[in-house]
């Protein structure tokens, strides 16, 4: 059971907050961008360079096959918190390289003409089907976000047609926190005939997940965003999608056979994981798993509910605060903000002064903050080692900065 005090023992095992900024102590709530790493990972990847480093699926000798069984086995731990199998589990850099992967890989099985987004995208949700639209001369539709900063669903019904190739769509919003109703959309797609896709990037650190459950043929996430190192993703995908679609990368271990006429290719996960992978990543975003699923992510989700509702109650408390957030019911742990007139890189900049680590900016979703006329937001976000007290630090830091300003 997570608690204020269990926060704060869980945030002992991470090196990190051991230190100073600022000559301050650390308070992170930029997690929604990446995750501090816990001492088991970070010991883990020192482990396997100086005990396990080997390259997989080649050599015929102890330490290498050592290192393909552990690179395999993460391959299941990555299944297993997905509820899916380890050969629908490809691993890649990111949830952006995921969905470049799907972007350049679907047009060949895809039916229809028309993608439906959602206009609460982050980039990485948008620029990939733009350039598949221009490929494939196909066109882009987007389901609104109301006024209440969560999605229009009678004008997805309307949007999602028989003609509709694919929607794709984030479980979670980075930029102002909504928690969206993705097997909604995901049986309106698969209803009519779309290949359906989400953005777990900021929903797999935070709660439990199950993608047959959910509905949709893709879900994309990142290891570095769930206390796992940079450069390791991975994409869950449906078999059968899988084995129609061309390879994304070509070269090493990608093949079954290669002659100098034509090549075959491998076995699922293998056929997408072209050359010489993130060994040690891969290996050490299991690490992060387990750790995860120790702590419990039905425990993580209700503290970062029990957090999100105390911050949404303390900031109101500020009269120059501009909330973008969609209320306690909706939201994951992404309190978006602004204060009074001072941009947000200026309140960014006055807490880390205080040794407060937030966002400024527009979260990598221009055309949502040009559609609420903003420029971008002030955005504090909350993981497992968060407290209550990282909260109420937050509140007098923006008091304080509301008084530079005045």
């Amino acid at each position: 059971m997570m608690d204020n005090e269990k926060a704060k023992e869980l945030r002992e095992d991470f090196p990190i907050f051991r230190s100073e900024m600022n000559k301050q102590k650390l308070i992170y709530l930029d997690n929604a961008a990446t995750t501090q790493k816990p001492e088991v990972v970070i010991d883990k990847i020192t482990k396997y360079y100086e005990n396990e480093n080997a390259n997989i699926h080649r050599g015929i000798y102890k330490l290498s096959e050592e290192a393909t069984k552990s690179y395999e086995n993460a391959h299941k731990t990555v299944a297993n918190l997905v509820k899916a199998s380890p050969h629908e589990i490809i691993f890649t850099r990111n949830t952006t390289e995921s969905l470049n992967l799907l972007a350049y890989t679907l047009g060949s099985v895809a039916k229809g003409k028309d993608i439906v987004l959602t206009e609460l995208e982050h980039h990485s949700n948008i620029v990939p089907w733009q350039e598949l639209a221009k490929r494939n001369n196909m066109k882009i539709k987007f389901i609104p976000v109301k006024a209440d900063f969560t999605l229009d669903y009678a004008k997805a019904e309307k949007l999602i047609t028989e003609n509709t190739a694919i929607v794709s769509m984030n479980h979670v919003s980075n930029a102002v926190g909504t928690i969206n109703n993705v097997k909604k959309i995901m049986k309106l797609g698969k209803s009519n005939g779309a290949i359906t896709i989400l953005d777990g990037a900021q929903s797999a650190p935070h709660m439990e997940i199950d993608v047959k459950e959910l509905g949709c043929d893709f879900f994309a996430f990142s290891g570095h965003k769930m206390l796992g190192p940079t450069g390791i993703g991975a994409l869950y995908g449906n078999k059968a999608l899988l084995e129609k679609m061309p390879p994304f990368l070509s070269g090493g271990d990608m093949i079954r056979t290669v002659s100098f006429d034509k090549s075959t290719w491998n076995d699922l996960p293998w056929k997408y994981e072209a050359g010489t992978p993130n060994i040690a990543g891969g290996i050490c975003f299991a690490t992060a798993i387990d750790y995860l699923k120790k702590v419990g992510l039905k425990n993580i989700d209700r503290w970062e509910r029990e957090l999100i509702a105390y911050a949404l109650e303390e900031v109101a408390k500020i009269k120059s605060i501009k909330l973008f957030n969609p209320g306690v019911k909706n939201s994951a742990g992404i309190l978006s903000f602004n204060l009074g007139n001072i941009h947000a890189h200026d309140v960014s900049s006055l807490l880390d002064a205080e040794g407060i680590c937030i966002r400024g900016g527009h979260h990598c979703a221009m055309p949502l903050m040009t559609k609420l006329g903003i420029t971008g937001t002030s955005r504090a976000s909350f993981y497992l080692y968060n407290t209550m007290e990282d909260v109420d630090a937050l509140i007098t830091a923006l008091k304080k900065s509301e008084e530079v300003f005045k």
